[in-house]
Order: structure tokens, then sequence, then C-alpha cells
């Protein structure tokens, strides 16, 4: 008996605690409407918005083609990995085109020497012909041998520059910085001129490509303005392009939307929501937090004449922090914004016998 009452005693303060809570929640609940912070459903200018499936792309994305012949003798990415603006991707052994750089090279060197001896021989015809000793005939086919020898030493300068550039074809490099995304040869390979060796792309600009009706499109023609629907929310577009030309089987509009930089969780290939603002229309309009969702019923606790009662309506599009009601509820209504303590406070009402 004295172990009981002790055991009371102890727990006393604790119980006495939840009476008082109680007593203070079970006033504030008595006090119905007038405890419960509200809003005015009211007619506001909203976006007419329409929603379409988008494509995500990639602004840069290539394949890279070899542009001379070799064997491949280095592969150093595959796919996956990440590469760096200027990496070398491929090299290919370069013994052949080393021998034509060698050969050109030699041949310039024989056509400068060539240049020098005609330029020589133009100065002596020259001489003698301003000495009265020798023909114009002879100046004459002095200058042409000089223009000549100049004109060789052009063509195998050329030819130079044209081996030095094959030379550096075999050393493939990244156009920019991306993901490798397919691999088309393998190391020890031998490839030819325009065959393909790696694809890739950037994650750092992204684009979403979207088709639209045409009724669609001439007023995104008119108001060019569009977000893309993220894991992270709505991400307001770029860039608008709207194809001038509509595909002739479906007849549809392609539109181009960039997307600003950052990573949004969003990789080419992958399917997004797309809404279009073509233009405004008076939407009734109600705080998202006064909406209450149980199960597929959506209602909103409507506070009249002193009274919380529940009602179902039917939502539409969201607009930042504020819901479309399309039925179930008149402009000028006052709902309550927080549903717990509305369905409390209508619980106690209910209790108490009020209507």
């Amino acid at each position: 008996m004295i172990f009981i009452q002790h055991n009371f005693l102890v727990r006393l303060p604790v119980l006495l605690s939840f009476a008082v809570a109680f007593a203070l929640s079970s006033a504030a609940l008595a006090q119905g409407s007038e405890a419960l912070a509200t809003a005015t459903a009211s007619f506001e200018a909203a976006a007419i918005e329409r929603v379409f499936d988008g494509t995500v792309e990639a602004v840069h994305q290539a394949t890279v083609s070899a542009q001379t012949g070799g064997r491949i003798a280095e592969l150093n990415y595959d796919v996956d990995d990440y590469v760096d603006a200027g990496s070398v991707l491929v090299r290919f052994t370069d013994e052949e085109q080393q021998a034509a750089l060698r050969q050109a090279e030699a041949q310039l060197a024989e056509t400068k020497a060539r240049l020098t001896e005609s330029e020589e021989e133009y100065r002596r015809a020259q001489n003698l012909q301003q000495r009265g000793l020798g023909s114009q005939r002879d100046l004459d086919r002095a200058l042409a041998g000089r223009e000549s020898a100049k004109a060789r030493v052009t063509a195998s300068e050329s030819t130079v520059e044209a081996a030095r550039q094959r030379l550096e074809y075999t050393t493939v490099k990244a156009p920019y910085a991306g993901i490798v995304t397919k691999r088309h040869v393998e190391l020890g390979e031998t490839v030819s001129p325009g065959q393909p060796l790696l694809s890739g792309l950037s994650l750092e600009r992204l684009r979403v490509a979207v088709d639209v009706p045409q009724s669609v499109a001439a007023e995104v023609r008119k108001h060019p303005v569009a977000a893309v629907i993220t894991a992270q929310g709505r991400v307001d577009t770029g860039e608008i392009t709207l194809f001038p030309v509509a595909d002739p089987v479906t007849n549809t509009f392609r539109v181009r939307l960039d997307l600003p930089e950052g990573q949004f969780g969003l990789y080419p290939g992958m399917f997004v929501k797309v809404v279009f603002s073509i233009g405004e229309a008076e939407r009734l309009l109600v705080p998202a937090a006064a909406v209450l969702h149980r199960s597929e019923v959506t209602a909103i606790y409507v506070v009249s004449s002193g009274s919380v009662r529940l009602r179902q309506v039917r939502t539409g599009q969201h607009f930042g922090d504020r819901v479309e009601i399309l039925s179930g509820l008149q402009a000028g209504e006052v709902v309550a914004l927080d549903p717990v303590l509305a369905g409390m406070a209508a619980k106690v009402e209910l209790g108490t016998g009020h209507d």
C-alpha cells in the first residue's frame, strides 16, 4: 500500500500537466472558428497553362571519328568515363604520317634551294642586261624561272602543312568536357578515315525537346514562357526555340527549351513535364495548406456563422502556394488554413450539439 501511494505521488505532477494541457486545448477548441486561422477564397488572375511530355537532350553531343588511317595504339577512355576538354581520347600509330612529313619537309628544302638559285640567276641576267651584255630574252627567262621556283616553294609548304596536319590527326582529343556514352572501336584495331571512334555528351548544358499541337504553337509564339517540372520543383527555362515547320505526320511543332546551368537531377533521354503559360484567366484560388487529402477525397474545412464544416471540393492546378478550386466552393467563402485544428474544432461542435 505504501509503494502504490508513493508511485501515485511521483506520477501526480505528470498527470496534472496532461490535465492542464487538455483543459487548455479544449478551451481553445471550444471557441470554434474564432480560434482558427482562415483565408477567403477569391478570384485572381492566374496563368493559363498547358502541360506536355518532353525529352531531355544534351546541347553538346557528338561522335568523334577518325580523320586519318592507322592502328589504334592508345584507347584511354571507356563508357561512363568523364573526360576533360582537350584530353587525348585515342592515339594511332604514326609511322606512315611521320615518313610523309619528313618527305614533304625534304621536298620543301629542295624547292627553297632551287628558289635561291633562280633568284641568283635573275640578278645575274638583270646585271648583264643593264650593262648591255645580255638580251631581254635571257632576262625574261630568268624572271620566269624565279617565279616558277617561288610557286614550287609555296606548293611544298602546303604539302608540309598537310602532312603535319595528318600527323596531328593521329592524336584524337576531346572537343569539350563530358561523359563517354559509347565506344565504337577496340585497342589494336585498324581504322580508316571517317570511322566512328567514341560518342559522348556534356551534362553542363541541357535542353528539353517537346512536340506541341498547332493550336498551342501559335500561343507559344505569342507568349514564350515555359517551365520544366523536376524532382526539385519547377525550373524556369531559358531561350525557347519554336521550329518554323510542322511534322507532316503528326501535325505538331517541335519546341526546344534551354535549361539554366545547374544540376536538376536530369539526364539526356529522360521524360519530363513541360508547362507552357499561354495567357491569363480569372481562377478561384485558396491557399494550398487549406486543402485536405484523405485517400481519394479532397476537401476543405469551410468556416461559416461560427461553425466549421468539411466540404468536398475538386482542385485544379497549383500556382505557387495557392491552388485552384474547380467546384465545391464559392468566392467569398472562408476556409480554415489548418485542416487538423479545423477537424478538432468540428468534432468539438458535434460533441456540444452545435448545428
